[in-house]
């Protein structure tokens, strides 16, 4: 997975005030995501990203957002392979300072 692009959860957060083409998908579980997550993020849990693909516009730059990362990583290695742009944020919800909504 060394050609995913990762970046930091203030990169992120940096991106989404100035590019309105940056999409956050949360990929945690039901019960992850009701604890907090990234304002106007979407939600499509890990395994419900194959399904959700015709959903997507590949015009979009996608991050995906986990709990620590590694699951991002590997949504954003489907997606990639699929000919998406998209990131993954390194740390996943762990590290990141922003806003959440519940």
């Amino acid at each position: 997975m060394d050609n995913i692009n990762e970046m930091t959860p203030h990169e992120l957060e940096e991106l989404m005030k100035e590019d309105k083409n940056i999409v956050v998908i949360d990929v945690r579980e039901d019960e992850e995501v009701a604890q907090g997550m990234i304002a106007d993020a979407r939600h499509i849990p890990l395994q419900d990203i194959p399904q959700s693909i015709d959903t997507l516009d590949k015009e979009k730059h996608y991050v995906m957002v986990c709990r620590s990362g590694r699951r991002s990583l590997n949504a954003a290695a489907y997606l990639n392979e699929r000919g998406f742009r998209v990131s993954s944020m390194t740390g996943g919800m762990l590290n990141w300072d922003g806003e959440v909504i519940l």
